[in-house]
């Protein structure tokens, strides 16, 4: 398609869609694997992280796998499958190698501002559930990175580790909980926005906010691609050139990728699926519960929507959330248009979304229960977990979108996939992020296979190889394999990170 002429900036090496967790990332590591490299970053709202990464949209668990019921599940055999919790518990542990560096080296000052031991825990009811909770346990205990998890159908202890959970309880109800000392609650906003301040301070980068890219396609006369970025408070239009593009735009992505007509991009779409949070508003409760106390998520939810009692630090101040409660809505973003799912079909992807429609119908009932959802029918779930919850010492708050990937499949047509994934160009000159859980937890190790495919010359280089294991010492090595290796670094990123001292207490944030 013909592009009317408009003033073309000179372009930068690299150019970041979105100021989200996972530009921060990307911009953070290339900067430090090779200094002189030139970044752009552009974004369409008037501060980094409002999106997927604030604090109030993300899940902020810090996702490790200890307590997240939906990355075990039991299959047709009744056996537990945690080939996935080891891969995301294993991927956890690499972010928190990347900024136990960057504190150590002074990019980010105080890590309590931004990551906070809290307990994780998991917490079921009914015989069945019992029993899948056990045998959940007992495989996850056959890999180091999950020793020290307790297990404990003792009411009495459990009563200890989450008295709201069980004050009031029914007493002839079966319950099962497991707890890991060693969770963390992550705030991805505080930390994003952190490491894009100091990313604004280095030379040749910058950062435009209030920027809307709205359009990009492949620069025939000078090579790599152009955007065309609007600023949104003056209305002013210009192209801007570059080598490579990354599109970090969360659910914004999809439309993006699509415009850049890149064959990876074709036969795939998006579902959205919004959420809201029942936030405590009053502090006696709050200061009784210090844990995230995660359930098993609801037959075709998805896993966005698993239940959980959720302690946060959120701008110094401790809160407690419940939820997420699922709902439907055409937009992509928070801060969307009700017109992105309908602008985001294609050709391409027409028959994969009509067929991954028709293979989840459950989530489709799921949705218009929860969009139809009363005041007392939030609270009747709260009291699964809360038995003695009153509506007064509770209000509602709007949580984030996520979208879903949909893709091609050989076998069912089209498929729903409830992750992340990475599409690129063949020649490793775009990328693009698609899906939600569990993002932000895993933006390191996603970052790291991001460089492997986009920068293979430079990342087999002697320099880059040197500098990736001086900031993340497991690279290269299956860190789920190693436990010498793998104690070693967990003891020295807890120590840096201030994961050693089990309190919960609230501090000036980043």
């Amino acid at each position: 398609m013909a592009k009317q002429n408009k003033p073309v900036q000179k372009g930068p090496d690299v150019i970041l869609i979105g100021a989200g967790i996972m530009s921060a990332t990307l911009g953070v590591l290339l900067k430090e694997l090779q200094p002189d490299i030139t970044i752009d970053i552009y974004e369409r709202l008037d501060s980094a992280a409002a999106e997927s990464s604030d604090a109030w949209n993300n899940a902020g668990t810090g996702h490790s796998a200890f307590c997240e019921l939906n990355y075990t599940p039991e299959k047709a055999d009744g056996s537990v499958d945690v080939t996935k919790a080891i891969k995301i518990a294993e991927s956890f542990e690499q972010s928190k190698q990347f900024w136990s560096y960057l504190v150590e080296k002074g990019f980010l000052n105080d890590a309590p501002n931004f990551i906070r031991p809290i307990p994780h825990l998991s917490f079921v009811w009914g015989d069945d559930n019992v029993k899948y909770l056990r045998k959940r346990y007992d495989n996850l205990q056959k890999n180091y990175l999950f020793h020290g998890m307790q297990y404990s159908e003792d009411r009495e202890q459990l009563a200890d580790w989450m008295p709201l959970v069980m004050k009031d309880r029914n007493p002839e109800q079966p319950v099962a909980a497991t707890r890991m000392d060693i969770g963390t609650d992550v705030n991805f906003g505080a930390l994003t926005r952190a490491m894009f301040r100091r990313l604004y301070d280095l030379p040749g980068v910058r950062l435009h906010f209030a920027h809307e890219v709205r359009d990009l396609w492949r620069s025939k006369s000078l090579g790599g691609w152009k955007i065309r970025v609007e600023n949104v408070t003056t209305n002013q239009v210009r192209d801007v050139q570059t080598q490579f593009i990354f599109i970090g735009a969360g659910g914004g992505s999809l439309r993006l990728l699509e415009k850049s007509d890149i064959p990876e991009s074709r036969g795939f779409g998006g579902f959205p699926v919004s959420g809201q949070w029942l936030k405590c508003v009053n502090p006696d409760i709050i200061e009784q519960h210090q844990a995230k106390v995660y359930g098993k998520a609801s037959v075709g939810a998805p896993p966005m929507s698993v239940p959980h009692l959720d302690t946060r630090m959120i701008d110094g101040k401790r809160e407690l959330l419940f939820g997420p409660y699922a709902g439907f809505s055409t937009k992509f973003l928070k801060s969307g248009s009700y017109m992105d799912l309908p602008k985001s079909i294609q050709l391409s992807n027409m028959a994969p979304m009509l067929m991954a429609g028709l293979h989840n119908i459950p989530l489709t009932k799921y949705l218009i229960q929860q969009v139809m959802q009363s005041p007392e029918d939030r609270l009747s779930a709260l009291r699964e977990y809360y038995p003695d919850a009153r509506m007064e010492d509770w209000e509602l708050e709007i949580a984030g979108q996520r979208v879903q990937v949909i893709k091609k499949d050989e076998h069912e047509g089209g498929v729903l996939e409830f992750g992340t994934e990475v599409v690129s160009a063949a020649d490793g000159s775009i990328a693009a992020l698609l899906g939600a859980s569990p993002g932000a937890s895993t933006a390191v190790s996603i970052m790291l296979d991001l460089l492997k495919r986009c920068f293979p010359q430079q990342v087999s280089t002697e320099v880059w190889q040197e500098k990736l294991k001086e900031m993340i010492p497991s690279y290269g090595q299956i860190l789920a394999n190693n436990p010498a290796l793998g104690q070693e670094i967990r003891k020295h990123t807890s120590e840096v990170l201030g994961l050693d001292v089990h309190e919960f207490t609230p501090d000036e944030t980043l």
